[in-house]
Parts: structure tokens; C-alpha cells; sequence
């Protein structure tokens, strides 16, 4: 446990207009991120199973576009491990910028990628280290973003500035969703025209939403809390993945499986939902209605977000994390018979409801995850412990559903959420309140 776990109000803050720019470009850089991260998955459910495993046939194309989906979250503890030592030793600021290039330039180079049709089998090859490279980059992402939101941020409020890089995530959907929609009702819901080249329309566009990301996060100063730890001398420095390991291994491992629950739904709701609400073999609604559905749970998912890490301010993270998990367990069992009522509120109703759990977690975890580790290596201690639970909850349970809807029917992936679930709620319980703590203390305490 954090030795200083203890309310201190001696963190000096920031001037407003100083916090202002501070969470336009947490945020902004997050959205356009998550963005390009989150219309891979789009693509997947919607048109790669056609462009780039069309022999495999509909199920085993759409289970195999998920595998390509999945290995991005193999390589994300991979960029937490690393982006994590660099943020640590030369600072977020550089490593923030480092990530949005890598991953424009996957993003980019994905729409521009020959289908299966032009270049054969090196063409899904080449999809899976572009989004291998994706993962990467998002893995480095989330963490670098957090503690530049939540170290610049008042103790009593951090919970609510640390929630703005968390709308990248709604904000990036439904821009991943809008810009989908129009390409769709520009070209057709039917148009070859879609398929063959109305996809690699987002992934081409996102660089100039790039370029703006770039300047907005050059603009930013470092933050006064690794400063304030990088000014210190305090000898020879051992590698930060290797302190973070020793240190607070306990912290790793249950902050990656609090976190477990809320990308098994995030991408449950938005990659996998949206395939399963197009199909045949689902619910057969037309492209523009799921996406036209997909911004309004974005939106939900958005408000929500802030919401809950208001509320961590006032009654504590933990308490605002297990609420989620508990009201998680009832809603995985509701999920999918909601669903299956066929109609398009019913479908609304299942997506709002998943990503409204969602951001009951994804609100207060900006602030809880950094709050549990020491400065000198918060950036990578944070960074493995959400990427772990990106690994299983996003990367596996979206590939397990896939196939479990397509054995055993949609109440098994119910089940599959509610345990997921479970296993978050017992892992919350197991990490302390930390609410109030002193983000500048805390880098001269070893926790244990």
C-alpha cells in the first residue's frame, strides 16, 4: 500500500488558464488516438471480413477480422513497457508526441493498404503488424495522457480534470461512427463503391486530424510534478518497468484486472455490437442504423464518463468503481435478451446501457490508476496495469464472444461479461482508496 494514502492539499495548482490548455490537449490528443484506434474496429465488424478474408466465408471472415482486432491488445503492455520508460525518464510531453505519430502513420498506412484481391495473403500480413503498431502506440497513450491531466490537476478536483483524456475513447466512437455514416449513406448501404474504397476514407483522412494533435500537445508544457521529481537527485536509477515490477507488483496485477470489465464491455459494445447487430447471423439492422446508434451511446458513454469522475471526487474512486461492477453483473445477463427483441430501441437501449456501465469505471480510473503509483515510475506502473486489462478484457473477450455467439448462442456471451465482471469487482476490492492523495509526496514513497 501507498505509504502517503493520506489527503494533503500542499499541491499547488495550476492557474485556470494553464488547467484549460491542459485538458484540451489531453484530451484532444486522446480523441484523435482513440479515433484512429476505434475505426480499425469499425472496419473490422463492417467491411474486413470481405476486403481481406473474403475466402474464409461470412462467420470465420468476421472471427478472423477479430483475431487482426485482438493482436493490437498484445502489443499494448508491449507500449506501456516502453513509452512508460521514456515518460518516466524524459517526461509525458515527448512521449505523448512520440505515440500520436506512430499511430497516424499505421493509421494512415492502413488505408492505403492493397486488398486481399491486389496482393494475396500479404495483405491480412501486413494488416496485423499495422495494427500491431496501433496497439503500440495506444499502449504508451492512455498512461502518458492520465498524468498529464492528473498531475496538473487540484487534489480535490483531480478525479474531473483526469477525466478528460477519458472522453477520448466516446468522443473517438462517435467520430468513428459519424464519419462511417456519411461515407455510408454517400456511397450506399449495398454500393460496391463502400467496399472498395468508401472505408479508407477515415483511415486516410485522420492525418490532418493528426497534424492538429501534433501542434495542440507541442503547446503544453511538462508537468510541475515530474519536474518538481526530476529535479531531486537521487542517484543511480534502475529501470522503471523493473521498479514498478518490484515495488507494487500487487498493484500491477489487480489494477489490470479492476480495469478487465470495462474494455470486455467497451468492445463488446462498440466492435463486436456492431457486427453482431449488421449480420445475417445476428440481428440483420441496416449499416447507417447502427451507426447512426453508435453516436448515441457515445454520447451516453461520454456524459457518463464525466459523471462518475465527478462523483470519485466526492465519494472516493473504489466506492464509484465496485457500484459499476455490481450493477455490470445483472446488466451482462440483460444484455443480449434486450438485444435479441429485434427492434432498433431495443438495440439502442443494450448499446447505451453497456457503454453507460462502461463509463461508470472509465470516469474515476484516469485518477485512481496514476494515484496508485510512485512519480519516478507512475507513467509505466499505470501504464502496465490498464494495458494488462486491455490484453484480456478488449483483446480476448471480444474473440471468445465471437465465437461462443456462434456455438452457443448469445446468452453464453452474457455469461462470459458477467464473469468478466466478477473477477473486477474482487480485484477492486483489493486495491486501497486513494482519493485526496499527494501526487507530488507520493514520488519520494515506495509503495509496497
Amino acid at each position: 500500500m501507498l505509504g502517503s494514502l493520506a489527503p494533503v492539499a500542499n499541491q499547488s495548482s495550476p492557474r485556470p488558464t494553464s488547467m484549460a490548455r491542459v485538458a484540451v490537449a489531453s484530451s484532444m490528443g486522446s480523441i484523435i488516438e482513440f479515433y484512429d484506434f476505434l475505426i480499425y474496429g469499425t472496419a473490422a465488424a463492417l467491411v474486413f471480413p470481405q476486403v481481406f478474408f473474403p475466402a474464409l466465408g461470412p462467420a470465420a471472415g468476421t472471427l478472423a477480422s477479430f483475431g487482426t482486432f485482438a493482436v493490437a491488445f498484445v502489443s499494448r503492455p508491449l507500449g506501456a513497457v516502453l513509452f512508460g520508460h521514456f515518460g518516466d525518464r524524459l517526461g509525458r510531453k515527448k512521449t505523448l508526441v512520440s505515440t500520436l505519430l506512430i499511430m497516424g502513420i499505421a493509421t494512415v498506412t492502413i488505408g492505403l493498404l492493397p486488398d486481399a484481391s491486389v496482393i494475396g495473403i500479404a495483405a491480412p500480413i501486413i494488416l496485423v503488424v499495422l495494427r500491431f503498431l496501433q496497439g503500440f502506440a495506444v499502449g504508451g497513450e492512455w498512461a502518458g495522457a492520465a498524468l498529464m491531466a492528473a498531475e496538473y490537476a487540484p487534489p480535490k478536483h483531480r478525479g474531473l480534470f483526469a477525466a478528460f483524456p477519458q472522453l477520448g475513447p466516446s468522443i473517438g466512437f462517435a467520430l468513428a461512427s459519424a464519419t462511417f455514416l456519411i461515407i455510408n449513406l454517400s456511397l450506399g448501404d449495398k454500393s460496391d463503391a463502400f467496399l472498395t474504397f468508401g472505408w479508407r476514407i477515415p483511415f486516410i483522412g485522420s492525418a490532418v486530424l493528426v497534424m492538429i494533435g501534433l501542434y495542440i500537445r507541442l503547446k503544453i508544457e511538462e508537468t510541475p510534478v515530474f519536474k518538481e521529481a526530476s529535479a531531486v537527485p537521487t542517484g543511480p536509477r534502475k529501470l522503471p518497468v523493473w521498479e514498478s515490477v518490484r515495488n507494487q507488483p500487487r498493484q500491477i496485477l489487480l489494477g489490470g484486472a479492476s480495469t478487465m470489465m470495462l474494455f470486455a464491455f467497451f468492445y463488446i459494445g462498440t466492435a463486436f455490437l456492431s457486427s453482431y447487430g449488421t449480420s445475417a447471423e445476428g440481428l440483420g439492422h441496416s449499416r447507417p442504423t447502427i451507426l447512426s446508434l453508435g453516436i448515441v451511446g457515445a454520447m451516453f458513454f461520454a456524459a457518463g464518463t464525466i459523471g462518475s469522475a465527478m462523483l470519485s471526487d466526492r465519494v472516493g474512486r473504489r466506492a464509484v468503481i465496485v457500484g459499476s461492477c455490481v450493477v455490470a453483473i445483472p446488466w451482462s445477463l440483460l444484455l443480449f435478451p434486450i438485444l435479441d427483441i429485434g427492434t432498433t430501441w431495443s438495440f439502442a437501449v443494450g448499446l447505451s446501457g453497456t457503454l453507460l456501465v462502461v463509463a461508470g469505471i472509465y470516469g474515476p480510473v484516469g485518477a485512481f490508476l496514476p494515484e496508485l503509483f510512485a512519480t519516478r515510475y507512475r507513467y509505466t506502473g499505470a501504464g502496465m496495469a490498464y494495458n494488462l486489462g486491455a490484453l484480456v478484457g478488449g483483446g480476448v473477450t471480444p474473440l471468445v464472444a465471437a465465437s461462443l455467439g456462434a456455438s452457443l448462442g448469445s446468452p453464453a456471451i452474457g455469461l462470459l461479461l458477467a464473469g468478466v465482471s466478477l473477477v473486477s469487482l474482487f480485484a477492486t476490492f483489493g486495491l486501497p482508496e486513494t482519493r485526496g492523495i499527494d501526487l507530488a509526496a507520493s514520488g519520494t514513497v515506495t509503495a509496497k
